[in-house]
């Protein structure tokens, strides 16, 4: 786990639970290995974070309830700041994060959180700045022998497929053809 616990990448889908609804941490767990399975979600580390999302004030704890023999648990909700650390965490996801990552992908599963024309400005930004990459051949690679550059080639590949994933994501949001909420 990085030492800024808010770097951590179920941070983000633990807020936008808690933006769905309040939970506790098993909860939160639960949902999060069903929903990202390829995630390791313990309830550990969910409570860990929640903790430090709790210091960070984004997010409160409500006084331990008991249902039948369960015992006690401490259920989080987000607060305003939570809201808008959310809203930040899937804006920098969608902008920031590498090429074919987790937290891209994740800030992807949020975006419908975000106005239609942000998200459109948002992945064209990336959209653009995988173009730069793209064109940004290191230099020498073309010197060396095929066998010597795959990585490249690789790299060059998940770049493609992730440009041309989002153009057809810009062009249903623009179209109308994807439901966006109001």
């Amino acid at each position: 786990m990085p030492l800024d616990a808010s770097r951590n990448s179920l941070v983000l889908p633990i807020l936008g639970f808690l933006g769905e609804r309040p939970a506790h941490a098993y909860d939160l767990a639960t949902r999060l290995r069903g929903r990202y399975a390829q995630l390791s979600a313990t309830r550990s580390t969910v409570t860990t974070l929640l903790k430090s999302l709790h210091r960070a004030g984004l997010v409160v704890a409500r006084e331990p309830g008991q249902v039948g023999n369960r015992p006690p648990r401490t259920v989080f909700e987000l607060t305003e700041a939570g809201v808008a650390g959310f809203r930040e965490k899937v804006e920098s996801g969608l902008r920031d994060t590498p090429v074919a990552s987790v937290d891209f992908a994740l800030a992807v599963a949020y975006l419908g959180s975000l106005p239609a024309d942000r998200a459109v400005a948002l992945l064209s930004e990336r959209a653009e700045r995988l173009a730069r990459e793209q064109a940004a051949r290191p230099a020498g690679a073309a010197a060396m022998t095929e066998l010597r550059t795959l990585e490249h080639d690789y790299w060059h590949g998940l770049v493609a497929a992730e440009s041309a994933w989002i153009a057809a994501l810009l062009s249903r949001i623009r179209s109308a053809d994807l439901a966006w909420a109001a």
